[in-house]
């Protein structure tokens, strides 16, 4: 059953044995470091949310590390791409992973009130919400042609500003976050209204991640405020956001 959960002895083993026969393909993605550190998020996600849980996560990877590549020479000709080549480090498996993890976790504890399901769809609405924010953002940077700061007074700004938005990349973000919950409905993940809940959930928190970037980042007094920290709260957002909505309808 792609729900089930194995248990953290199991996931881990098959999580070793999937890092191991993957490497090549995790170091198209991820520093040597990164690896590491999402060992331990592909094991807490298929020990609470089981194989299908753990599908997501690969798709996520997958998607993100195809999006970060493309037009990358011409993003590094202009100073917009991801450092190292799109090699993501620990800090970005951890602001993209942390409110997965943390529902994981939880989800496994059953010391909360909230019950599995609600965890779940709040793991896969954060992970919904970082590749809609990702697709957003390199798809914008490759194919934007007017781009804007996402606070008023909505000025133009050049590709690549924090906290900036452009039509072709929000419309790729919006229509990547529907595939990806429409890919949790088939595996079991969601039902029908999760989907149209970790959609809304999504973009509900990739427009605050964008408002906040352009609000803070960047400024005199906010240097800690990363793009990791900002993906985090994003994520954590969408979680809650998800969660919330869930339980009303």
């Amino acid at each position: 059953v792609l729900d089930g959960s194995p248990g953290l002895r199991a996931a881990a083993m098959a999580n070793t044995a999937v890092f191991t026969s993957g490497f090549g393909v995790l170091r198209l993605g991820l520093t040597l470091a990164g690896i590491a550190h999402s060992w331990f998020l592909g094991t807490v996600v298929m020990a609470a949310f089981g194989v299908g849980g753990y599908a997501l996560v690969c798709a996520y990877f997958i998607v993100g590390s195809a999006v970060t590549k493309i037009k990358l020479k011409e993003k590094q000709a202009e100073g917009i791409a991801e450092a190292r080549g799109g090699l993501r480090g620990p800090g970005s498996v951890w602001g993209s992973g942390t409110a997965g993890i943390l529902c994981a976790i939880a989800a496994l504890s059953g010391w909360t009130p909230v019950s599995l399901e609600l965890w779940r769809i709040g793991f896969v609405a954060s992970f919904c919400s970082k590749l809609s924010d990702t697709t957003a953002s390199e798809i914008g940077k490759a194919y934007g042609k007017t781009t804007y700061m996402s606070t008023p007074p909505f000025k133009l700004v050049p590709r690549g500003t924090e906290g900036a938005v452009s039509v072709e990349g929000t419309v790729a973000g919006i229509v990547v976050s529907g595939l990806f919950a429409g890919l949790a409905f088939i595996i079991g993940q969601l039902d029908a209204v999760g989907v149209g809940v970790c959609v809304l959930a999504a973009f509900i928190a990739t427009t605050f991640e964008s408002m906040l970037g352009a609000a803070v980042q960047g400024r005199k007094g906010f240097d800690w405020m990363s793009n990791d920290v900002v993906n985090g709260i994003q994520i954590t957002l969408a979680a809650g956001v998800a969660i919330a909505l869930r339980t009303i309808v």
